[in-house]
């Protein structure tokens, strides 16, 4: 209620994306709007941003282009379709978990249990569905895993949003916690292979080649068609719309680029008389969550409200915003994401062990981080932990290549963690902030 006894309105979701996260108050939606031109004024306009300290992902894309010309120079073996293959079957289930860990990152929170919540939830699943198990249909087994990573998810929430406990706690002592539950669950030194062959062929199986041009085809039209209704939407809000040249521009863009990678997966990467052809089933399934969690954060109140609690919490909360119900809800969805995750990792590996998931938080959290999320919370996009997930993957395969020594691999990934939080840290001061909450 206002000093006035009147209801307080709630934000919109178009002034949520003019508010400044430090004083959380409107102000005018000028650059990236269409006030100030063309294209060329849109490029002075975001070099501005970029030297301003808001570089986004750019860092992570320049690392990664970094990575593939050294690799490629370093190996033979590294820019082959085959293993461009490989690394992003190795990608997708740290970018399922980057993405996972995004929604609450963003939130300047933690989930430090998120691998072993999918260990838990996989350990489920596999005891469930397995012939030396309870035999029950995998579907439904599926269905039970994913309804124990959302009540993992709710339980963090609770302790978290409602009771006030630090996230890093509640999940650290979870993290210490499941690794025990799992084995219980599954057995001192046991594992269980996966005996479900539409779960192997998610890592393991490809596309038909025309079926990779068709997804292309898809994805140019939901682009095309998401950013048609965004423009209609800001144009009945009253707020200005970008040149439609950079629609066009990103358009070609995915075209390119997408035509690429589908032209180099739809080479026979086969070793034997058997073709091994077409995208692999794990790329149109990460695609899809990644919009459809990118539609959520970017296009609903929820997410308009995720990022205005991140940068400002009392601001939000005295806009009327229900700072509780939000925080509750991101851990929900960071615990079920990461179930998917684990069932990325499983068809992948092939089993599920006592142990498993227990690595894997880390990269998830070096992967958000190094693609450009904040750790104060605020700022980010799903892309960012996306690309973030293909730095760490791309490292660990090319350093496999090179037949370092995994040592080496977790000192390399660890400096570039160390890298991208001084680099966020850094932006976020020329930016106008601080290195505190």
């Amino acid at each position: 209620m206002s000093a006035t006894g009147a209801p307080k309105k709630k934000p919109t979701h178009e002034e949520l994306e003019a508010t400044s996260a430090g004083s959380g108050v409107p102000v005018p939606d000028q650059i990236g709007s269409g006030f100030e031109g063309g294209v060329i004024d849109q490029a002075k306009a975001w070099l501005s941003r970029v030297r301003g300290g808001e570089m986004g992902v750019l860092p992570a894309v320049a690392g990664l282009v970094v990575l593939f010309v050294m690799f490629t120079i370093a190996s033979p073996y590294f820019l082959t379709d085959r293993n461009f293959a490989n690394l992003l079957t190795q990608a997708a289930p740290y970018v399922m978990l980057a993405m996972a860990l995004v929604f609450v990152i963003l939130l300047g929170e933690i989930d430090l249990s998120a691998g072993v919540t999918s260990g838990v939830a996989m350990g489920l699943f596999v005891v469930l569905s397995n012939p030396g198990g309870i035999k029950m249909n995998w579907i439904l087994a599926l269905l039970i895993a994913l309804a124990a990573g959302a009540a993992i998810g709710t339980f963090i929430g609770f302790f978290v949003a409602r009771v006030g406990i630090p996230s890093f706690v509640v999940t650290l002592g979870l993290f210490l916690g499941f690794q025990g539950l799992e084995l219980l669950i599954i057995g001192t030194g046991g594992l269980y292979r996966i005996q479900e062959p539409a779960v192997i062929a998610i890592e393991s199986n490809n596309l038909e080649p025309w079926q990779g041009w068709v997804m292309i085809a898809v994805i140019l039209v939901i682009s095309f068609a998401t950013a048609m209704v965004d423009r209609r939407r800001r144009t009945r809000a009253g707020v200005p719309n970008r040149t439609i040249t950079l629609l066009w521009i990103r358009l070609v863009i995915i075209a390119v680029i997408g035509g690429v990678v589908v032209a180099l997966l739809n080479q026979d990467r086969g070793q034997s008389l058997l073709a091994i052809t077409g995208v692999p089933i794990v790329v149109p399934l990460t695609l899809f969550i990644l919009w459809l969690g990118t539609f959520v954060l970017d296009r609903t109140k929820f997410g308009a409200y995720l990022y205005a609690i991140g940068g400002n919490p009392e601001a939000a909360r005295r806009a009327g915003i229900k700072v509780v119900g939000i925080r509750w809800t991101a851990f929900i969805i960071c615990s079920s994401l990461a179930v998917v995750s684990g069932l990325f990792s499983a068809s992948k590996v092939g089993s599920v062990d006592a142990s498993f998931g227990t690595q894997t938080v880390l990269f998830g959290v070096a992967a958000a981080v190094v693609g450009g999320v904040s750790l104060f919370g605020g700022r980010g996009r799903l892309i960012h932990g996306a690309v973030g997930a293909v730095v760490i993957a791309t490292i660990t395969n090319g350093l496999g290549l090179l037949n370092l020594p995994g040592g080496v691999n977790l000192l390399v990934t660890g400096g570039v963690l160390i890298l991208a939080a001084t680099v966020d840290a850094v932006s976020r001061v020329r930016a106008g902030g601080s290195l505190t909450r």
